[in-house]
């Protein structure tokens, strides 16, 4: 029987010549702006109406308990509304929501 002991894993990237300074950032190490920009982006882009109702009522107790029940809910609930989000969608409503918890704590 042979056995593989002994033989190195030869490695994927050589550590001295890796560059990490041309990495991209992650997400969760951008400016709190950034990351709130791209989310209403997103939101603008795929549900204007959550978007609008976000904008306008963000600062207030209201906009923590609208994205949490849009979180928890899949949906407004409003007519024949589908419910659930697109993964993408789910994860700008969580930015926000933290954001929005991080500026005014949970109202």
């Amino acid at each position: 029987m042979a056995t593989n002991e002994g033989i190195p894993f030869p490695k994927l990237i050589d550590e001295e010549e890796e560059d990490w300074t041309t990495r991209p950032t992650p997400l969760h190490e951008l400016p709190a702006a950034e990351r709130m920009g791209m989310a209403l982006d997103l939101l603008e882009s795929q549900h204007k109406r959550i978007f609008t109702a976000i904008t306008t009522i963000w600062g207030h107790k209201e906009c923590s308990r609208y994205m949490q029940g849009l979180i928890m809910n899949g949906g407004e609930g409003i007519g024949r509304d589908r419910i659930g989000f697109k993964p993408e969608v789910l994860s700008a409503l969580m930015t926000l929501d933290l954001l929005h918890d991080q500026q005014f704590g949970r109202l």
